[in-house]
């Protein structure tokens, strides 16, 4: 006799209650592998239910993996890994300082653990109610397709509202030279297969986007750093570079760089497009963050018209990162080759996806729902400056917007034993060396104004740090 508690009169359906109940007996050990369930007839009879709920509750169980299904015989609980098995992966702190070991800590549902070192906002800021509502209203228009494949260059309509977004920013791109994407990520890496090769020399943002490193290197790119100051990348160093190095591209953020928040300057933009044109390299332009940033700002595409800047932006930070989309504009001749990439690398992206973006930026309150999370956003970088201050850490220059707090830590050289300590004690930080080109140490670290506010990190800096 398996004891559940059925309630025909809950909301929850009676499948998804048979489900929870077992998932729960199994994860208490009141059911151990092995176990034989009652079988189907039994069950329905015992609870009065349709046989037909019972066969769907089981084999979602089996979907899930709690229960094994045996041809004649029924349905016994499966042998599950235990969570220990999971979370404690040899090397696992070792490892989690690299590239690829941040955006696994950055993804893995880690329970209680503090991610102050993410890239994106937390999950309840986000409009999820206005999300969830919109998918509701798209899946009952007879218009949506559900069922087939997206077109090349992705759904024509939202293509048209970022052709108008642009236009806003003072970016001239007909829906012609826009391409939709499974978010800026893979923008960033159908750039990269286009138009480079292995052992190709490539200029990137030091510090930067650390992600973006080591998909370059995957493809066996030299990366070559420029510093970055608080008004963009230097003019003088990126001068000095050019005269031993002959890049392909320069991939950079010219709003709320990722990690400092800076952002570009205008005469540093000038100057940036001056030397691309004269050494003739294509510059990649990630605006991932800009429409965080609260008010006017200077982006080389604007300045450049598209001549020789790809342009790369998305929604996963506004709107949800679940639905990965993105797009990079281009001119055309450029945004031809990249659409070719992108067909024989992926056929299309999610045309359910990009509607319902669509549908979100055109009936919904998006502006003013981003003009909310910046305020937010302003509200917490205060008191996480106010935290990181008492702490004994050292910002050269303060945010003007955006979720990220770029602070050095005090009398060290690298800030990763720091970090390790951190994951130690259930924090997730990011350290400077992993938004460095050759993972060069490095005493800074990247805080998540979103996260940053939870005494546990002013906790664990005080004691580290000796405050």
């Amino acid at each position: 006799m398996l004891p559940l508690r059925l309630d025909p009169e809950s909301p929850l359906p009676l499948a998804d209650q048979i489900v929870g109940g077992v998932r729960q007996h199994i994860e208490d050990r009141l059911l151990r592998p092995g176990m034989r369930l009652p079988p189907i007839r039994g069950l329905a009879d015992e609870h009065h239910i349709s046989r037909f709920t019972v066969v769907e509750a089981y084999d979602r169980l089996v979907a899930l993996g709690y229960l094994q299904s045996r041809r004649g015989s029924g349905f016994y609980v499966a042998t599950r890994p235990t969570a220990s098995l999971r979370e404690h992966r040899p090397g696992e702190v070792e490892r989690a300082f690299d590239n690829a070991g941040v955006l696994y800590q950055s993804l893995e549902e880690s329970g209680d653990r503090l991610k102050v070192g993410v890239g994106w906002l937390p999950p309840e800021w986000l409009d999820e109610e206005g999300l969830r509502r919109n998918i509701r209203l798209l899946a009952r228009r007879a218009d949506t397709r559900v069922a087939g494949y997206g077109t090349a260059q992705g759904y024509a309509p939202l293509r048209e509202q970022i052709s108008l977004r642009l236009a806003e920013l003072g970016i001239a791109a007909p829906a012609s030279q826009i391409t939709l994407t499974h978010g800026a990520t893979q923008a960033l890496d159908i750039v990269a297969r286009t138009f480079l090769c292995a052992g190709d020399c490539v200029l990137v943002d030091d510090p930067g986007y650390w992600n973006l490193f080591a998909n370059l290197r995957l493809y066996g790119m030299q990366l070559v750093g420029v510093p970055r100051t608080a008004s963009g990348p230097d003019p003088e160093a990126l001068a000095e570079l050019l005269q031993t190095h002959r890049p392909k591209a320069f991939f950079t953020h010219s709003v709320l760089h990722n990690p400092t928040s800076g952002s570009l300057a205008p005469a540093n933009a000038f100057r940036v497009l001056q030397l691309a044109e004269q050494h003739d390299f294509l510059i990649v332009e990630d605006d991932t963050y800009g429409d965080l940033h609260p008010g006017a700002a200077t982006r080389l595409a604007q300045l450049d018209l598209l001549r020789r800047t790809i342009y790369i932006g998305s929604f996963s930070k506004t709107l949800s990162g679940c639905l990965r989309v993105g797009f990079f504009a281009a001119a055309p001749a450029l945004m031809a080759r990249l659409t070719d990439v992108k067909i024989v690398s992926c056929v299309s992206t999610s045309e359910f996806s990009e509607r319902l973006v669509y549908q979100m930026l055109t009936e919904g309150p998006y502006r003013k729902f981003v003009d909310r999370v910046q305020g937010r956003l302003a509200m917490v970088t205060e008191q996480t400056l106010r935290l990181l201050e008492r702490c004994g850490m050292r910002i050269d220059t303060e945010p003007k917007g955006g979720m990220f707090v770029w602070a050095r830590t005090p009398g060290i050289s690298d800030a990763t034993p720091l970090a390790r300590r951190a994951a130690d004690a259930g924090i997730m930080l990011a350290p400077g060396s992993i938004f460095r080109p050759q993972t060069q140490p490095s005493p800074w670290i990247r805080f998540n104004v979103a996260y940053a506010t939870d005494p546990r990190l002013e906790r664990f800096l005080g004691e580290a740090l000796g405050r």
